[in-house]
């Protein structure tokens, strides 16, 4: 029996892990040459506050512009609208009761919202694996390539930790009790919509359950309305389970007409979050597509469903192999979420894993900032751990997260100038 409480162990592993996150950021900065924010070669605090850092500091200081900056051709400009209000909202409340800048509060905060998603992270595992699974599921997710902006201003760490508590939440049919936590969430990052999507979909998924376990038996109803309570044996150990639940083992649990009702509330507070700060940014500019327009203003064109998808695509593997590709992106993704690890997670995370992946083959603009859009898909990190047992397998793959990581910033987080000019963003 360990002689440490969960917790100290997730606080551990991820703040070891971010210890080298950051020991991986100042290497890196010894060779970062001029660029548009710093100096060259600058110290750790300076390295991390740029990139899109420098526009979530912009929301703190000057709040969100009331007319769009436009060029003379009338097209939109980048400008502060592509970024959700909670993070600065958060680093202002900070900056005001503290006395200090924007980017050590926005700093600050993302660093404490990347512990607290680490740890609610845990616990959203644990309630699909044993204690050792969930804590190398931690561990992946942790040192994944892209984990190190959890550590930055960025709205990431903030974004996950929102969104995971709403699916604990959620599996745990605690659905009032969410519903707060989404309207933040979809005002951390763009995550509302493929939330709103999951949540519909397992509305329905949950009404037709209803309907069809009509018939079950009254006693077999109540012993599995609400999940089994959580184990207080040592880590490792299964949670108890009455034995009615026992042999019932794997048949969904049925919902009760009042918690099938408030999942349908909260499928609607999660619809109506979802569009809550594009309506905001209409309200301000009066320009109905203001948000639409300003996220689109660093592609350079407008927004096409899934068409950027074919064009990256032929660019990378020629007019025909370019064509297929997107299609056959889906049907590895597919086939990736019937996979028997994966199946391990349950219904609603393979939804969410789902609905997101959905979410950005409809509206994203595949780039080398597309590897930072996957963090939301933490889940899988779960299903990568139940492939196997093996303590060799679950340290490889460790290892490899951390080389990758270093790849990752090198490549991405470091500002080099290309020949065309401007860089890749991270």
């Amino acid at each position: 029996m360990t002689l440490w409480p969960w917790w100290v162990h997730v606080s551990g592993i991820y703040l070891a892990a971010r210890l080298v996150s950051a020991l991986i950021f100042m290497a890196a900065a010894l060779h970062q040459g001029i660029n548009p924010w710093v100096q060259a070669r600058p110290d750790y605090w300076s390295f991390i506050n740029i990139w899109d850092a420098r526009w979530y500091g912009e929301a703190l200081r000057n709040g969100y512009p009331a007319v769009l900056p436009v060029n003379a051709n009338g097209q939109v400009q980048e400008n502060a609208w592509a970024f959700y209000p909670l993070f600065p909202t958060l680093g202002r409340v900070l900056s005001g009761v503290t006395g200090t800048g924007p980017e050590w509060s926005l700093t600050v905060i993302a660093m404490v919202c990347g512990l607290g998603a680490a740890l609610v992270v845990y616990r959203l595992f644990r309630l699909r694996a044993g204690h050792p699974a969930a804590l190398w599921g931690t561990a992946f997710f942790a040192t994944f390539p892209v984990s190190a902006v959890l550590q930055v201003p960025y709205a990431e760490s903030l974004n996950v930790l929102l969104l995971s508590t709403a699916l604990l939440l959620v599996i745990q049919r605690r659905y009032l009790w969410a519903m707060p936590v989404v309207v933040l969430m979809s005002l951390s990052r763009p995550t509302g919509v493929p939330f709103a999507a999951m949540m519909v979909l397992l509305f329905l998924a949950r009404l037709w359950q209803f309907r069809a376990g009509r018939g079950t038996g009254a006693l077999a109803a109540a012993a599995l309305t609400e999940p089994a309570p959580h184990s207080t044996k040592p880590h490792g150990t299964a949670p108890h389970r009455t034995k009615l639940q026992s042999t019932m083992l794997g048949r969904t649990v049925p919902h009760s007409a009042a918690q099938l009702w408030q999942l349908a509330v909260l499928t609607a507070v999660g619809s109506a979050a979802a569009l809550l700060w594009p309506l905001i940014a209409w309200a301000a500019t009066g320009d109905i597509a203001a948000y639409t327009k300003t996220e689109t203003a660093w592609r350079g064109g407008g927004l096409v469903p899934f068409e950027p998808w074919f064009e990256t695509g032929t660019l990378l593997f020629g007019p025909a192999l370019g064509l297929i590709a997107p299609y056959l992106l889906v049907a590895t993704f597919a086939l990736l979420l019937m996979s028997r690890p994966v199946a391990a997670l349950g219904l609603e995370l393979r939804l969410w894993c789902g609905c997101y992946v959905g979410y950005l083959l409809v509206f994203l603009h595949p780039q080398t900032s597309t590897f930072r859009m996957l963090l939301p898909l933490f889940p899988l990190a779960l299903g990568a751990v139940l492939v196997s047992r093996s303590r060799a397998y679950r340290s490889t793959v460790v290892v490899m997260f951390v080389l990758l990581q270093i790849v990752w910033i090198v490549w991405l987080w470091a500002w080099a100038q290309l020949p065309g000019g401007g860089d890749y963003p991270p």
